[in-house]
């Protein structure tokens, strides 16, 4: 783990792999990071990316708002914009309880 043992991070999770599957933390880092990049890319296509037992990722759309800037009280136009959105599978949210 990493030395915040409350973040799990990619090179903690290919080091993990490594053991488990037998392989070297440089193809588990690549495995890791291909899946990374082909969530990414799916999403950028407007794809849904389902993994079962763990959630849902797709994208959503924020419409365009007027906000207000704290510091001067002025009206800030912000655009409408696309944000990555997860939804956790039933059984992770089971397994958080």
């Amino acid at each position: 783990m990493a030395r915040n043992s409350n973040i799990l991070k990619l090179n903690d999770l290919a080091k993990k792999m490594a053991e488990k599957f037998n392989m070297t933390k440089k193809d588990a880092t690549d495995v890791l990071n291909f899946l990374v990049s082909e969530i990414t890319g799916a999403l950028k296509s407007g794809q849904q990316v389902k993994l079962a037992g763990l959630g849902t990722f797709k994208v959503r759309e924020r419409k365009a708002r007027v906000a207000i800037n704290p510091k001067t009280g002025e009206k800030v136009n912000v655009p409408a914009t696309r944000v990555p959105k997860f939804t956790p599978a039933k059984d992770l949210k089971e397994a958080v309880k």
